[in-house]
């Protein structure tokens, strides 16, 4: 829905059933779900959809291996079912990914594993492979009613330095087991946006609109159009507080003094090292360093992404990498894979988030990933605070809240969301050969090269029909200088389609153009003028945003602009 006719709406009529703030993915996922139900909902964020705290995941789809020692069966498996529908329902984002686990001890962990079950030991410890195969047992066990991965295997040494060439030859073992990579969090997101709103009128979706203020008396909340410049005041039958790690200060413009976030930071970086992508295949190798936390490294398009930290952090906007993180990265991939070193002038991309976690007094690494409904009340109006969460779990997250918004409401719910295909997944065949051909007809049909075709479709799905439908046949001129994967009208058709706001927008949320390191200047320049010419930005508009967005990347991001 256009921006201006939202705000028009608003303006009009100020009541509805639902507000939401915070377009992170929980907040997302709840939109989506209470739209399929025709309840009266809007959605707001200060920024664009899934920039915050949901922008910086390990871009994983996952059950949590590793939270089968804290006891938390209920957790991993329904992490894992959720993993397994995302594969299902947007196969065009979210694809297997074969795990490798490499282990340099046997029975390492084998009497600390029943203290941490039991919540009597917390200090880290490494896991020898007695252990590992007892936990990859039973994590396949949790998906022998919805089996969508192959189970996992176990490997010698000799067997594995042959699969691996360049892998630590100290390795003892390596278990293989299958998750779920998100290629593109943020477009999965705005794909949901975008799903919730085609319900009809009654699901309307404002980014860059944040809240400023309550009147707990009449009920009350204004919120500012960032863009135009002007508040609006809103009544909302119920409120969803889905900001995440900014719970408690949305909660405090509210009035209410709530404490349930007691986040912990996280740190990525993207590095571009050529040799280290190839001997990892396309895997993920999730292992335990040295100081016995769990880390990663992620074999991500033509790149590799290495993560990540848990620190305890109070303020979530000041969180960022540090150097200490980057130094930490660099030798925990070295620890691997030390035939490959990773260097500072290898760093493409560099990202930190804080997880929205409930406080707690355990080390970092066993604080819950859980997720539960705070209550409390504005006045006549219950405001519901979605706290904790995994990303993999969004969908079972928002039915949750989505239930208790229709009991309230007394309204039924009209159907689940398990099976609900998302954007470009609807109707994306599940096979190699169905796929060949899908590209093949799109090619024939819009006349264009093979390449090409099969390009959009692996970006967008089905939704790559509905790109070329808008734009007409591509002609090879219209290919970005800078940026060769990419066409004007592909361009044109993000910004005027998927709710593009600013030039970041583009580059880090409806694409990975600035992720994979490739927003060069030239590149932004050649977008910003797309985006302008739209937009009606005059010269000094164009200027000031190409600025704002280049020292973002360079400041928050590290990219060398």
């Amino acid at each position: 829905m256009d921006r201006q006719e939202i705000l028009t709406g608003l303006t009009a009529r100020a009541e509805m059933d639902v507000l939401i703030v915070g377009a992170g993915i929980n907040g997302i996922g709840a939109f989506r779900d209470l739209a399929r139900q025709g309840v009266d909902v809007v959605l707001v964020d200060r920024g664009d959809f899934c920039s915050g705290a949901s922008s910086t995941s390990s871009h994983m789809a996952h059950g949590g291996i590793r939270y089968l020692e804290n006891g938390e069966f209920r957790l991993v498996a329904e992490a894992v079912n959720e993993r397994n529908r995302l594969l299902v329902n947007a196969p065009h984002l979210v694809k297997p990914l074969p795990t490798v686990v490499p282990m340099f001890k046997f029975f390492s962990g084998l009497l600390n594993a029943p203290f941490k079950f039991l919540g009597w030991l917390d200090k880290p410890s490494e896991r020898g492979a007695f252990v590992i195969k007892v936990g990859l047992i039973l994590y396949d066990a949790l998906t022998q009613g919805r089996r969508v991965v192959p189970k996992h295997r176990f490997e010698g040494r000799k067997k594995t330095l042959e699969r691996y060439p360049g892998l630590d030859p100290k390795v003892k073992y390596a278990a293989m087991y299958y998750d779920g990579q998100l290629l593109s969090p943020e477009r999965l997101a705005v794909e949901l946006v975008l799903d919730a709103e085609a319900e009809g009128s009654h699901a309307r979706a404002l980014s860059y609109a944040p809240l400023v203020g309550a009147d707990p008396a009449s009920g009350s909340l204004t919120i500012r159009d960032e863009i135009g410049g002007r508040e609006i005041v809103l009544r909302p039958k119920i409120v969803i507080n889905a900001t995440g790690p900014w719970i408690d200060p949305v909660n405090g413009k509210l009035g209410l003094g709530t404490h349930y976030i007691g986040g912990t930071k996280g740190s990525h970086i993207v590095v571009d090292n050529p040799a280290l992508r190839r001997a990892m295949g396309d895997h993920e190798f999730f292992f335990e360093n040295a100081d016995g936390r769990i880390v990663l490294m992620l074999a991500w398009y033509d790149r590799v992404l290495i993560g990540t930290s848990d620190i305890p952090i109070v303020d979530a906007d000041t969180a960022s990498c540090t150097e200490e993180e980057i130094d930490y990265f660099i030798g925990l991939a070295g620890r691997i894979f030390p035939a490959y070193p990773v260097t500072r002038e290898q760093i493409v991309f560099v990202f930190s988030g804080v997880r929205p976690l409930p406080p707690s007094l355990k080390n970092v690494s066993q604080i819950t990933r859980d997720h539960s409904i705070e209550e409390d009340m504005l006045g006549p109006i219950p405001v519901l605070s979605l706290v904790g969460g995994k990303w993999t779990a969004f969908r079972a997250f928002g039915a949750l809240a989505a239930d208790r918004v229709l009991a309230a409401l007394g309204r039924p719910r009209r159907e689940s969301t398990e099976d609900l295909a998302i954007g470009g997944g609807a109707g994306l065949p599940s096979d190699p050969a169905g796929i060949e051909k899908l590209v093949l007809e799109l090619a024939k049909d819009k006349n264009l090269v093979f390449d090409r075709a099969r390009a959009l479709v692996e970006r967008y799905g089905t939704r790559a029909a509905l790109v070329l439908a808008k734009v007409g046949p591509e002609a090879p001129e219209t290919m970005l200088a800078s940026l060769p994967a990419y066409s004007r009208e592909e361009i044109a058709f993000l910004v005027a389609s998927e709710k593009v706001e600013g030039l970041d927008d583009l580059v880090l949320r409806r694409s990975t153009i600035a992720w994979l390191g490739r927003a060069s200047l030239p590149a932004l320049n050649e977008l910003c003028d797309i985006m302008g010419t739209l937009k009606g930005w005059d010269a000094g508009k164009r200027a000031a945003e190409l600025a704002r967005v280049v020292a973002l990347l360079r400041d928050r991001h590290r990219v060398k602009v």
